[in-house]
């Protein structure tokens, strides 16, 4: 399982990216107005230039010939953007039409498996269930992950299921035993996959002993 950073924020991407273990970003509206000074637009190339993997930036309108020429723009921006849509009918079509072109479609908001077999049937590259939402909800968010999975692997179909809206290290293990293709995570999640407190306490006890030896 390939492991995104959910953020706008170029300096969390920047310290993941340096550890090797980052294979992609996704962003939206959301996560970008926490940020400042900057255009989307050019946030989104600074970050493609930071990572050598997909990038995603949403699509903000609502109407099919809105979602075109916006998807179409957002795709000239780098070559390893991502147009990313919202899950409805206009967004079904805007996707089988921009997916005909060849663009790359991240379709998100996706809290069924019904919603992700029919983005993946538009032309979807990616279908993200959000998961941490589900759950909020009282929902299984990670059986949509599990069923969503299941239904693409038997039918050979193409879209790869990016688990979303994660919440702790314990969603990023539930989603990569669950199949998902890709898991996308904010920076303090990742960190907490890092961390480990008898880890800690292991480089403690070796640094311990290196002084003891360092002194005979």
């Amino acid at each position: 399982m390939r492991l995104f950073l959910d953020t706008a924020n170029i300096d969390e991407i920047r310290d993941v990216a340096r550890m090797g273990v980052l294979a992609g970003v996704t962003t939206n509206p959301t996560l970008m107005a926490k940020e400042s000074g900057i255009s989307y637009r050019d946030r989104v190339i600074e970050i493609c230039e930071a990572v050598n993997g997909p990038v995603s930036a949403e699509c903000t309108s609502r109407e099919v010939e809105g979602l075109l020429e916006e998807g179409r723009g957002i795709a000239t921006w780098h070559p390893n953007v991502i147009v990313k849509i919202p899950m409805d009918a206009n967004g079904l079509e805007a996707t089988s039409i921009l997916a005909g072109e060849g663009i790359k479609i991240n379709m998100t908001l996706i809290f069924s498996a019904n919603q992700a077999l029919l983005a993946a049937l538009a032309g979807a590259t990616y279908v993200s269930p959000f998961v941490g939402r589900l759950d909020d909800a009282g929902h299984d968010g990670m059986e949509v992950v599990r069923q969503s999975v299941a239904i693409f692997d038997r039918y050979n179909l193409p879209a790869q299921v990016l688990a979303a809206s994660i919440r702790s290290s314990t969603h990023v293990i539930a989603a990569a035993l669950a199949g998902s293709h890709i898991a996308t995570l904010p920076y303090a999640v990742l960190q907490a996959m890092i961390k480990h407190p008898l880890t800690d306490t292991g480089i403690e006890r070796f640094l311990a002993d290196a002084r003891k030896y360092a002194s005979v």
